[in-house]
């Protein structure tokens, strides 16, 4: 009664069967990864928060490439703001997701250096060719703190580095091209403000990195390992239902044979 198992319809079932069984078992594997690598973010973020802040230039140099080792380190630089060389980024979000632009501004560094420091989130210019209005940073000699960040890339970041876009406007916080565009060396990587706060709340400084959530990772490795085991037994339902219509189709053809056979003639 099983022979019904090498017909075509079945025989693509069971391989189709097959092939499923691994391929979810890889997928619940994926997001198990994606589930530790999440909870290894979130305890890097919540040690390098925590750690306490140290000069920036401990950290990086010109042409440094920062390490993911480093990422959100609290760092300290103090020198003087450089508003001629203040560049703003755009399409970027605030808090509550409205779209504005980034204010990037040099840091000139007592004792030689810059550091570009992300002062925050400002709302756009109404005309995109314009440049927005940008409140000043504090004048003179000032110490800020903040997150040290790696250099933006398109390959890292999918923001496409857009050409011939308005004076003072970039797209992306990358040292190399603020370096280039300074005509002096930039410290690798950028820092991103933490204090002091602006007395008004403009720019909007950057909030702290989630380091608590860890996503539905887990739990859709979960899914993917029981649909790969339902799978089969899905199967072998469907086997044992093929199996008795089966027999109950032959049952009841024998019956209909049964009954049309004539009765023996009696003396």
């Amino acid at each position: 009664m099983y022979r019904f198992l090498l017909t075509r319809q079945w025989v693509i079932l069971t391989l189709l069967v097959l092939a499923m069984i691994p391929t979810m078992v890889e997928l619940g594997f994926w997001q198990f990864h994606r589930h530790e690598h999440r909870v290894e973010q979130n305890a890097l973020i919540t040690r390098n928060l925590e750690a306490d802040p140290v000069p920036v230039t401990r950290l990086t140099s010109p042409g440094h490439t920062v390490p993911r080792s480093d990422y959100w380190r609290a760092v300290t630089a103090t020198g003087t703001f450089d508003t001629e060389h203040e560049v703003v980024v755009r399409r970027r979000t605030s808090r509550d997701e409205r779209i504005g632009v980034l204010v990037l501004t040099p840091l000139d560094l007592k004792g030689g250096g810059t550091v570009l420091v992300n002062r925050g989130w400002v709302p756009a210019a109404a005309d995109q060719q314009a440049y927005p209005e940008v409140p000043a940073p504090p004048r003179g000699e000032v110490t800020v703190t903040g997150r040290l960040k790696a250099d933006e890339t398109t390959g890292a970041s999918g923001i496409k580095d857009l050409e011939g876009l308005p004076d003072r406007q970039v797209m992306l916080m990358n040292s190399s091209q603020q370096s280039h565009l300074l005509g002096r060396p930039v410290l690798g990587g950028y820092v991103e403000l933490t204090g002091p706060e602006p007395a008004d709340g403009s720019p909007e400084t950057i909030a702290a990195p989630d380091d608590s959530s860890i996503g539905s990772h887990m739990a859709y490795a979960v899914q993917w390992w029981l649909f790969a085991a339902g799978v089969p037994v899905g199967w072998f339902i469907l086997v044992r239902r093929e199996k008795r219509d089966r027999e109950e189709a032959a049952e009841a053809a024998e019956d209909g044979e049964k009954a049309d056979r004539p009765e023996p003639a009696t003396a």
